[in-house]
């Protein structure tokens, strides 16, 4: 079975140097350097900052310790993306378990989006009213949203028609 148009994921990420790392090499990374089965798109939300100094982080809306990636940031960034169809997800310790089924799931579907938080997490406000929904890749905190998103696509993209022959 093959499909249309590739698999097509965007990553929106403070940090898009840490993007292909380990997608880039053995079959995933000659799947979508060589073969075009999949297409990998990072967008790095500092440049959407309108502040003089760049910054994207805020005091969380609701209160509470720490920082939050800002709204306005977030929404700008994802603005700039299009969706074609495909899931928004936010990799957050405290989002639903991934799991092989959803993995299916996305798999077979036109690809991903997927937000890399960093600080103590995303604004709120941004992720319900754009409907992301928040991913856990287990029971552990990490500093940023990365290392999960890496987990995520390439848990995705393995199961891409031809990708692993």
């Amino acid at each position: 079975m093959s499909r249309a148009a590739p698999f097509e994921v965007t990553v929106l990420t403070m940090f898009p140097e840490a993007f292909p790392g380990p997608l880039g090499v053995s079959l995933i990374g000659t799947a979508w350097r060589e073969a075009g089965l999949w297409s990998l798109e990072t967008l790095d939300i500092r440049g959407f900052s309108k502040d003089k100094r760049g910054f994207l982080d805020d005091t969380p809306a609701g209160g509470g310790p720490g920082q939050v990636m800002r709204a306005d940031v977030i929404a700008s960034a994802l603005d700039s993306v299009e969706r074609r169809g495909r899931p928004l997800l936010y990799m957050s310790a405290r989002g639903r378990p991934l799991t092989q089924a959803r993995v299916k799931d996305w798999a077979g579907g036109p690809g991903l989006i997927v937000l890399a938080g960093r600080f103590e997490g995303v604004d709120q406000r941004v992720l319900d009213a754009r409907g992301f929904e928040e991913v856990s890749v287990g029971d552990a905190v990490l500093a940023g949203g990365e290392a999960a998103a890496l987990v995520t696509i390439e848990a995705c993209v393995r199961l891409v028609p031809g990708v692993l022959g």
